[in-house]
């Protein structure tokens, strides 16, 4: 049994090890690079995407998207547990005055596949402002080709 999957019920462990082989090869597909070292099988790449230590985050293809991933790193900057991130609109990640921003940047990934270099501020749960530097967008694909979101991967952030 992987730590992951102690920490997490079955079910959703299984999700996000599939979720996370659509993150990692359409991140690889749009930008033609790896985020992380790939090899070991499904469950080893999803345990390292879950750990790794920069955020991966995303969310589905819904009119309104609500989050389906955060890794380690994600969940802790925002301050949510993994119920309340699979709970939350992705809009609210950031403050309301800057919502339109971000809607154009999302439907500029959408068209292009991927953005990267974006710069701007994100709030956490508690309302804890923070800013977002060097971010990649890109759109994610489900093992069908079909679109299934988008996500967002950043190393670094500055509390405001």
């Amino acid at each position: 049994m992987s730590t992951f999957s102690a920490e997490l019920p079955a079910d959703l462990w299984m999700r996000w090890i599939a979720h996370s082989g659509a993150l990692l090869n359409s991140h690889r597909d749009c930008t033609g690079r790896e985020l992380i070292e790939r090899g070991g099988g499904d469950e080893a790449e999803a345990e390292r995407l879950l750990a790794a230590p920069f955020v991966v985050v995303s969310h589905g293809a819904e009119a309104d998207p609500i989050l389906n991933y955060g890794n380690r790193v994600a969940q802790a900057l925002w301050e949510l547990s993994v119920d309340r991130l699979l709970a939350t609109p992705s809009r609210l990640t950031a403050e309301p005055m800057v919502r339109d921003a971000r809607e154009r940047l999302l439907e500029q990934t959408a068209r292009d596949g991927f953005v990267m270099g974006y710069e701007g501020v994100r709030i956490s749960a508690t309302g804890r402002r923070f800013k977002i530097s060097n971010v990649t967008i890109w759109n994610v694909t489900d093992a069908a080709g079909r679109p299934a979101g988008q996500a967002a991967t950043f190393a670094r952030w500055t509390f405001l």
